[in-house]
């Protein structure tokens, strides 16, 4: 009669530290992995006004990642580094890194973090997600329509609108008369560097 032997404690420990790093580094191969190219990207606001105040954010940036194909699981990211804000005026540059309104001194970042994706249409998808300016958080959307789709590389272009007083934001610019509604633009390529396809409808 065979006697089986008990499994060793050693050998028990080996298979519980080994085998949950494979199903994990299997869990990540299955998973879309994308990347941003800042150089091909741009993140722009427009606030309408008597005198035209518009401009871009040199230094920012944006991560777009999932746990797994399904585009539910998908988090976009954004930092943008508030005092690299440039309209083209030193002047409007200056008001806006001021306490009036960006406040860069106390609030370096302007982040986006999403907290929900889904697909509105063929070619279009909305993130929802927690907007921070000023130190200020409140739920905005991000509406995106995608280019590219299903070729491994395209772009995100999209917009976000939201007033500017509800995140203390109340100072104007003298001599200029300044909207509430400000509209922000975000340009995003990249491409998938490993794993499959996004699951889009």
């Amino acid at each position: 009669m065979n006697i089986k032997k008990p499994m060793g404690i050693a050998k028990l420990a080996f298979l519980f530290l080994v085998v949950p790093t494979a199903f994990c580094s299997i869990s990540r191969a299955q998973a879309p992995v994308f990347e941003v190219t800042p150089v091909e990207s741009t993140i722009k606001f427009d606030v309408k006004a008597s005198v035209p105040i518009a401009g871009k954010f040199d230094k920012w940036d944006a991560t777009l990642k999932f746990t797994s194909p399904e585009l539910s699981t998908g988090v976009l990211d954004i930092k943008i580094q508030a005092a690299t804000v440039d309209t083209g005026s030193g002047t409007k540059n200056g008001k806006l890194k001021s306490k009036d309104f960006f406040d860069v001194q106390e609030n370096p970042l302007i982040t986006f973090h999403s907290t929900k994706v889904t697909q509105t249409g063929p070619d279009t998808i909305e993130f929802d997600g927690d907007f921070t300016i000023r130190g200020v958080t409140k739920q905005e959307k991000l509406t995106f329509t995608i280019t590219g789709k299903g070729t491994g590389s395209g772009t995100i272009a999209g917009t976000m609108a939201f007033d500017r007083k509800q995140y203390g934001m109340n100072s104007g610019i003298p001599f200029i008369k300044i909207a509430d509604r400000v509209e922000v633009t975000v340009d995003l390529k990249g491409k998938r560097v490993s794993g499959p396809p996004v699951n889009l409808k």
